[in-house]
């Protein structure tokens, strides 16, 4: 590009830049006029990430940017682009911009920019509902991804958010709830707004509930982001993430009338039921040492609220679910269970857990005082 063009437009954008940022542009045009593009492309970046420069994005990528584009970091130009897109005036503008900057870094030294990019437009896709193409896309993504030893944070979070906001689309449960949470894995928690935070708290929750392929809600209930419930409108369904999780009735009982407050919820109200009966019943057998995991059909009905004649079809499904191993006794009506799946306990299950090795200590110990009685004479010979 003419030396003379690109000082002329970067003094008319100086002009109508904001005037604690003119001084910006006496930097860039220093920087490029010296070619030390590494330093040019940092002070675009911090440029471009300051509010005020959003009408200025949009022209400086199309006539100062795209002049150099193959001179500079091609992931650091793609974060350019993004942040250009922004401006656009609707989506299609926003999709046409993105699929001739993916098509730009679509190289073999460059692919991790490519991903970057592709995986940006899907994300328009998916708002415009064109599903198939950007399935296809993140698919696509996918398997570049998968061939990388390494690639940038920023990269993978972009992939797992626009995974995760495909799978939401789709109702799609159980991959949401995994995708949605190694974005956050990938992201400083703190970058996140207080609103931003309580919304992704509150779909990880409604689709751990609602899913029939997650019982196991430990990673969730670790997790700083659910935090973000506490003394918000919703932090009756953190509270109710935790009945499930302790398999608690009463708990579930209180708080089932919130739940005609959230439509998937108040959809899959059967479903949560014979969801929190599961729980019920994993955590009965779990409270039970076990040499006494030998449980009839009467004794679950009890501890589950569930009826005497469903119990048999209530195991069963927890046997299929992995959330059991054991055997039933159809004759007998009992169960007898060898193995409970292990799930995040709270205080009072922790505490439980200590009884118990209390009880185990104290049986070790009259067991051994037994034999010191019975044996004398053996240990004297």
């Amino acid at each position: 590009m003419d030396p003379e063009v690109v000082t002329n437009f970067l003094s008319e954008q100086r002009e109508n830049a904001p005037e604690d940022l003119q001084q910006s542009f006496l930097t860039i045009e220093d920087f490029w006029d010296r070619k030390l593009w590494h330093q040019l492309t940092g002070v675009l970046v911090e440029y471009f990430n300051t509010a005020a420069s959003a009408q200025q994005r949009l022209p400086l990528f199309r006539h100062f940017i795209l002049s150099f584009a193959e001179k500079i970091n091609q992931l650091k130009f793609v974060s350019l682009g993004l942040l250009a897109a922004t401006q656009c005036s609707d989506d299609q503008e926003r999709l046409s911009f993105l699929t001739d900057l993916t098509a730009k870094v679509n190289k073999p030294a460059s692919q991790d920019a490519y991903v970057y990019a592709l995986v940006s437009a899907s994300d328009v896709k998916l708002r415009l509902q064109d599903f198939a193409s950007a399935r296809k896309d993140l698919d696509a993504a996918e398997s570049i991804l998968d061939s990388f030893d390494s690639v940038e944070t920023e990269v993978h979070a972009a992939f797992y958010r626009t995974n995760a906001s495909y799978y939401q689309a789709k109702a799609e449960f159980g991959s949401y709830y995994k995708n949605a949470l190694l974005y956050l894995a990938c992201i400083d928690l703190k970058s996140l707004t207080l609103e931003d935070a309580q919304s992704r708290a509150y779909d990880l929750s409604i689709a751990a509930l609602v899913s029939d392929s997650i019982y196991n809600f430990g990673e969730l209930l670790l997790h700083p982001i659910l935090d973000s419930l506490t003394n918000s409108q919703h932090s009756w369904l953190r509270d109710l993430l935790f009945a499930f999780n302790r398999g608690d009735l009463n708990a579930y009982n209180v708080l089932e009338v919130n739940i005609s407050k959230a439509p998937l919820l108040d959809e899959h109200k059967t479903f949560l039921w014979q969801k929190i009966s599961l729980s019920a019943l994993t955590e009965a057998v779990f409270r039970r040492p076990p040499h006494d995991r030998a449980m009839t059909f009467q004794t679950i009905s009890q501890e589950t609220k569930v009826q005497p004649h469903e119990i048999e079809i209530l195991i069963m499904k927890a046997l299929s679910l992995g959330l059991l191993k054991g055997s039933i006794d159809q004759v007998a009506e009992v169960a007898r269970i060898n193995w409970v799946q292990p799930k995040v306990l709270d205080m009072k299950q922790i505490d439980n857990m200590r009884l118990r090795l209390k009880d185990w200590d104290s049986s070790v110990n009259q067991l051994g005082n037994w034999i010191e009685v019975v044996g004398k004479d053996v240990w004297a010979a």
